[in-house]
């Protein structure tokens, strides 16, 4: 395992109202990260997540599937330093 790390990751497309939140938490979570997710007023998804850059790594790639019923049309992500500041992974509401 690396260094932990932080990233602060947005997801444009059609992310709200098809369970995405939900499905980001849940994935996050099997992986063993912590942070939050949260709809943005724009329409878009704000994950903010903290741990191994590697596993970070492939929650984006998740999330740049996302669910069945999703269309992602983008994702943009900027690392930072890891801060701690998660106990868990959440839905913010």
């Amino acid at each position: 395992m690396t260094e932990p790390v932080s990233a602060h990751i947005r997801v444009k497309g059609r992310v709200q109202g098809v369970g995405f939140r939900w499905f980001t938490q849940q994935t996050a979570q099997q992986l063993g990260l912590t942070g939050n997710v949260r709809n943005l007023y724009s329409g878009e998804v704000e994950i903010n997540v903290e741990g191994d850059k590697a596993t970070i790594m492939r929650l984006i790639d998740t999330v740049k599937v996302g669910t069945s019923l999703a269309g992602v049309e983008g994702v943009d992500v900027q690392w930072g330093a890891y801060r701690g500041q998660y106990p868990q992974f959440s839905i913010e509401f």
